[in-house]
């Protein structure tokens, strides 16, 4: 009988502890300095910076004027910051009654913490839709007037950011159920409804915005009786709703085809109608797999707002060009006021892309389980 070999192992010698891959300097030396191309860019954009941020530096603080003084700006060599701090009030209110500016102010205050307890999870509760529907309804009778005894406003004297956030907010709300139903009715097996969206679709996508902001302001009101008039802000509210929806629509429609099929037939097999397989198993889906596509629709339309200047409405960007261009002596200090309106524009679109962010974060913890 054969001995049965003794088999014997020998410690393994200690390994380095791995170093550390979080913190400062590992996401410096993993983002920036990675593999040689990335550190020859790196450098390359560092030689740049230290060539032009001097310069940068020495132009908007260190030689800047920051009070409201018109000959010290004239005589400057930097920027002249002091525009803001002069004309700050026309450019964010537009030509709102200066004596009245408190309404626009509290206004913008309502919707912006509306637009922030929207986002909070917390608040996603049946009672949210009848409080959007009270602080448009108390923006609307505070910016116009007429109940309270606020002196009447009327539209075409608002502007500036109360203005930019009401079209971009309300559009947005509107456009979005709209969107849905649009990309629900280009994958009907209804002809007749698959036709009119896509026609839809199709028509609106092909005709770029400031055409279907003339439609709404000039163009729309010949078509309608004759004594009847419908005020210029809500034709355009209704344009960028109906151009925004047909973008979103094919977002929305991207994501309900990557649902798989089978998805489909399970809940065909569980007896769910139509609408309760779209409303439970179909867009709950479709809408998490699109949410970068419909927050970066959002943003260009918050963007697009822009616009609505052509058809006198003096948003952000108009009352800004209003503010300047009725004062000779701030007149030159343009690029100081779209800077200001430019952080204004980042500070509501970075914020927009980080709440992306943060749902995309959301949505994916059920696939880490």
């Amino acid at each position: 009988m054969s001995a049965v070999p003794v088999l014997r192992f020998q410690p393994i010698p200690a390994r380095p502890a791995p170093r550390q891959s979080r913190g400062v300097f590992a996401w410096i030396k993993n983002n920036l300095f990675g593999d040689l191309p990335t550190a020859i860019g790196t450098a390359l954009i560092g030689l740049a910076l230290l060539a032009f941020l001097p310069r940068l530096l020495n132009w908007a603080l260190l030689q800047a004027v920051w009070h409201s003084d018109y000959d010290a700006c004239h005589a400057a060599a930097g920027a002249c910051w002091g525009v803001i701090a002069e004309k700050f009030r026309l450019i964010l209110f537009g030509h709102y009654p200066f004596a009245q500016q408190w309404r626009p102010l509290l206004c913008t205050l309502g919707l912006i913490a509306l637009l922030v307890v929207s986002s909070l999870r917390s608040f996603w509760k049946p009672w949210l839709c009848a409080l959007w529907l009270g602080v448009l309804g108390a923006f609307f009778g505070v910016m116009y007037g007429g109940v309270l005894g606020l002196s009447q406003v009327d539209t075409d004297r608002w502007g500036g950011l109360p203005l930019t956030l009401l079209l971009a907010s309300l559009s947005m709300a509107l456009a979005f159920p709209l969107a849905m139903v649009i990309a629900l009715g280009r994958r009907s097996a209804l002809p007749a409804i698959r036709s009119v969206c896509t026609v839809y679709v199709e028509l609106v996508r092909g005709v770029p915005l400031v055409s279907v902001l003339f439609m709404a302001s000039f163009m729309f009101p010949l078509l309608m009786p004759q004594g009847l008039s419908i005020d210029v802000l809500v034709r355009v509210l209704a344009g960028i709703t109906l151009f925004a929806a047909a973008y979103m629509a094919e977002v929305i429609r991207g994501g309900l085809q990557a649902v798989p099929k089978g998805q489909l037939e399970a809940a065909a097999t569980l007896g769910l109608s139509y609408w309760q397989t779209q409303r439970k198993i179909v867009l709950p889906q479709a809408l998490a797999l699109v949410v970068p596509g419909i927050v970066n629709n959002f943003i260009a339309t918050f963007k697009d707002t822009s616009l609505v200047t052509i058809v006198s409405l003096y948003e952000l960007t108009g009352a800004m060009s209003l503010a300047l261009n009725s004062d000779a002596n701030w007149r030159p200090f343009k690029i100081e006021a779209y800077l200001f309106i430019a952080l204004i524009y980042f500070i509501f679109c970075f914020s927009m892309s980080r709440y992306s962010a943060w749902i995309e974060k959301q949505v994916n913890k059920s696939k880490l389980r």
